[in-house]
């Protein structure tokens, strides 16, 4: 099993596949998840010629079930030792939810050459937290709540939100795969419940508006205006004008969980980005589709 060892000992697990010499592309999962919510963007990429690699954040997955550096400032030192251990340069880094914080923190920390451009999706920058600074934001006892139900019965949070608000499925008309739920459940249940239960202040209460505006390489900025987890109007517009690069695309009726319920329309426009060509227009009026492969 591909693993590297941090300097506190941490095991991260990877995916490496692909040519060695081909452009880089490095995924970041979504809070409680794993590598494994990457499968069809991996498949895809590879498929065009990339190098493609996606690692088990620390306490989550395969990796080291730790108790303490469940938060960004180590998330992101995390992947800096990934980077450096396989020797990655102009590489682009694709991150969705928490995923999405973990690449803007990574990429305005990271050494000059090792980055080429980078993606967030349903990304949770600039921060999520309802404050005076941020008035718009989602309240405390959310998270608040988030905590309460891990703590007391994980399994059934884990059931609950991919059921739900996760791919929309709690939607008129959606049509729920019971393996997207399935797939989410398992990975969920992999990782560590104090390591996931730190992420969740990771992921709500990290301001990431130093990052974005430190940023300079080209970002593209994907979200869903029906996200029910990461709401759209308190992220995606506000990151894009903090980036000096950013370019933002909105997907009318996409849910949270896009990279899964319409892999096609995302892949496309990534593939697009990355190429430097002008990414399609995304549809008017979405459906939710069961995918052919699960993966986010």
């Amino acid at each position: 099993m591909p693993i590297i060892t941090t300097r506190d000992g941490t095991e991260i697990f990877y995916k490496d596949w692909g040519d060695k010499a081909a452009q880089p592309i490095i995924f970041h999962h979504g809070w409680p998840l794993s590598a494994d919510d990457w499968d069809n963007q991996m498949m895809f990429f590879l498929s065009e010629g990339f190098r493609v690699i996606a690692h088990d954040r620390r306490g989550h997955g395969r990796s080291t079930q730790t108790e303490t550096g469940n938060e960004m400032d180590t998330y992101a030192a995390d992947v800096a030792e990934l980077a450096g251990q396989l020797r990655l340069r102009d590489a682009i880094h694709i991150g969705h939810s928490t995923g999405g914080g973990e690449v803007i923190h990574y990429v305005a920390r990271a050494e000059e050459g090792r980055v080429a451009k980078a993606v967030i999706i349903a990304a949770i920058p600039p921060v999520m937290v309802k404050k005076e600074s941020n008035p718009g934001g989602t309240p405390i006892e959310v998270f608040d709540g988030y905590r309460a139900a891990l703590a007391a019965n994980r399994a059934q949070l884990y059931r609950d939100i991919p059921a739900g608000p996760f791919y929309g499925f709690n939607r008129p008309g959606a049509q729920p795969s019971e393996g997207v739920v399935d797939n989410w459940y398992r990975q969920g249940m992999m990782g560590g419940i104090k390591a996931q239960y730190d992420c969740i202040k990771a992921f709500s209460e990290t301001d990431f508006t130093d990052d974005l505006k430190a940023i300079d390489l080209p970002v593209l900025v994907l979200h869903g205006d029906d996200d029910q987890i990461v709401p759209y109007e308190d992220s995606a517009p506000l990151s894009a004008k903090l980036l000096k690069n950013g370019t933002l695309k909105t997907y009318a009726g996409f849910p949270h969980g896009m990279c899964t319920t319409h892999p096609a329309v995302v892949n496309a426009d990534i593939l697009a980005f990355i190429r430097g060509e002008e990414a399609a227009e995304p549809p008017v009026t979405v459906e939710i589709v069961e995918p052919t492969v699960p993966a986010g």
